[in-house]
């Protein structure tokens, strides 16, 4: 009862010192926004209730009739990460989740430094195709089991989890804030890029994180001599081989459906109705990989998350928010390029450490969005906030996989910032050199 306490005082006075310079009701969505914001935050009640508050606070208050409230909880794009929890079910439950993470371990020396590249690279890899938290989660035990020294067990815990962060922008279903985006962008009417083209805008920005974070993370426990244990490779089962099959079959699929404009469009097939129908095979006969009882496992706490999201967005174009706010950054049309993405990329990365990346984009899009149409900058102001939301490493708050490693009572919150911090500010620059450099020749 505390933290909800704490939580109604913070947003009395959020809506106290709104008060001053806003209308009524756009004060009272403040001080709604930041009752909602410190719940999160603070866990004053589960994730999954918090996000179910705004059907009740926004009608209540006057911002949304419930009815469209209630309809940003069934966008499509929700229904895409649906049928990626399902699949991400399937990989689990067959382990073959762990048959690639010991098939990449084992392409890296028994060192520290190797072991910490092998660990952030695997956890990279499989957050492009999967939930960065589901993979944090999968390989944490794996990790932990990798070498016996402390410290060294520390370093291979962030690198577990700013691997996932790391590679969970390199496809458009890693993380929640990719999806986000997409979502945001079909409703604008503006061209989204299909999921070759943005893995081919991300690959340059993981490639350099993961040259570098990996060895910078590795630093402090370089010398330490220790062994790679027994984790060797398992050999593939016939289940294993028979999802291998289906994922590899999405994969072409998705690449086949990709448009090259103007060589080539696509297949023409909507990319959420195909996760959604793949992770609904899951449950056919002759495929058996789940059944009912599997779907306990779906997080649907990241589902109603993002339907929160969706109605925060909205509301803050309906109360005319937004305007408010662009109205402070007149002048940016006259910056360099380099400079705008880069200062959006440092912002967004450092306020991320202090809120949820899904919550956070979410409120940020339809400002940014406005923004960029104010004073006719490109879509790539939209992508670097996406992208910068999951690239905060400082806090356990900041991303679910910097909270997963936190629960394993190994790592100290001043290490995390530490390191978090530098990692942070490699982010920055590197996303926005690429950005500014490499996006053009892609997206025009």
């Amino acid at each position: 009862m505390k933290k909800i306490t704490i939580a109604l005082i913070l947003g009395a006075i959020f809506y106290a010192l709104s008060s001053m310079v806003l209308t009524p009701m756009q004060a009272s969505f403040v001080g709604v926004l930041a009752f909602t914001i410190a719940l999160w935050t603070n866990g004053g009640l589960p994730m999954g209730v918090v996000s179910l508050l705004p059907i009740v606070l926004f009608s209540a208050f006057g911002f949304m009739e419930v009815k469209a409230v209630t309809a940003n909880y069934a966008k499509p794009i929700i229904f895409l990460f649906l049928g990626g929890f399902m699949l991400a079910i399937a990989v689990e439950k067959t382990n073959l989740h762990k048959y690639l993470a010991l098939k990449l371990l084992s392409f890296f020396p028994s060192t520290t430094v190797g072991l910490t590249y092998a660990v952030a690279i695997t956890s990279a890899l499989l957050s492009a195709v999967l939930s960065n938290t589901t993979i944090t989660l999968m390989l944490m035990p794996i990790a932990l089991l990798l070498a016996k020294d402390p410290k060294v067990k520390v370093r291979l815990l962030l690198a577990t989890a700013y691997g996932a962060s790391m590679g969970g922008i390199l496809t458009p279903v890693g993380t929640p804030p990719n999806l986000i985006l997409l979502q945001k962008m079909e409703e604008w009417g503006t061209a989204a890029p299909s999921f070759v083209v943005w893995m081919v805008m991300m690959i340059p920005v993981v490639a350099f994180m993961l040259a570098t974070i990996p060895y910078i993370i590795a630093w402090p426990v370089r010398k330490v001599i220790i062994e790679k244990g027994q984790h060797k490779p398992m050999l593939m089962d016939k289940e294993q081989k028979k999802l291998s099959y289906i994922l590899i079959f999405l994969f072409l699929l998705l690449i086949a459906n990709a448009k090259i404009e103007p060589y080539y469009m696509g297949l023409g097939l909507n990319e959420k109705l195909l996760l959604l129908t793949f992770g609904l095979t899951m449950f056919l006969p002759g495929i058996n990989f789940l059944d009912w009882q599997d779907t306990k496992k779906i997080p649907f706490e990241i589902l109603f998350l993002f339907g929160a999201g969706f109605s925060i967005a909205a509301a803050v174009i309906k109360l005319d928010l937004a305007q408010i706010i662009i109205a402070q950054f007149t002048g940016i049309e006259y910056w360099p390029i380099l400079l705008i993405l880069f200062a959006t990329a440092a912002l967004v990365s450092f306020t991320t450490e202090v809120t949820s990346n899904t919550a956070f984009v979410s409120l940020a899009l339809p400002i940014f969005f406005e923004l960029s149409n104010a004073y006719g900058l490109d879509q790539r102001l939209l992508i670097i906030v996406t992208v910068a939301a999951s690239y905060a490493f400082m806090l356990p708050i900041a991303t679910p996989p910097n909270a997963i490693i936190m629960s394993s009572g190994l790592v100290e919150m001043k290490t995390m910032a530490k390191t978090g911090f530098i990692v942070n500010w490699i982010g920055v620059i590197i996303l926005s050199l690429v950005a500014t450099y490499f996006w053009p020749f892609i997206i025009g």
